[in-house]
């Protein structure tokens, strides 16, 4: 089951890249060419947010499923902080990507009680590139590319 779920988590985390790297660039050209926001805009954002939780629901499912958990167990806080893969995927990537997705939840929540194209381009563009650097920071790249 491990490996089925992080199969899925890996593959699904392309799109959830693509998507959030989409909204966060025609966000910004949006915002910074005074376009008018319409419905591709709007279909954009909610794809990248649904994605998003998507894949949040899969890694929650991958977090409880994956060996490094049982480490919590065997070495203990102390264990896991020291040793940095232990650390990258029990610690940093969840609490990471958790941030990243509230950067979309709340950015995807303000921008829609803007009234004006301006203001929903500059939320979208400010909470999903956040969103994206956060993201990116945290990414396995070595196990994710391999």
């Amino acid at each position: 089951m491990y490996e089925t779920i992080q199969f899925i988590h890996s593959y699904w985390a392309f799109l959830v890249v693509a998507m959030l790297a989409i909204a966060s660039i025609t966000s910004i050209i949006g915002w910074l060419s005074g376009k008018e926001y319409g419905a591709v805009n709007f279909r954009i954002s909610l794809f990248t947010l649904i994605v998003s939780h998507i894949q949040l629901l899969i890694g929650i499912i991958l977090y409880f499923t994956t060996p490094y958990f049982k480490m919590w167990g065997e070495v203990g806080m102390g264990g896991v902080m020291k040793d940095a893969t232990l650390r990258l995927y029990n610690v940093e990537h969840p609490l990471m990507m958790i941030i990243a997705i509230a950067l979309i939840t709340i950015g995807y929540s303000k921008h829609k009680k803007k009234l004006t194209s301006t203001p929903k381009f500059k939320i979208l563009a400010i909470f999903y590139t956040l969103a994206l650097i956060v993201l990116l920071s945290r990414i396995p790249w070595n196990a994710w590319l391999s």
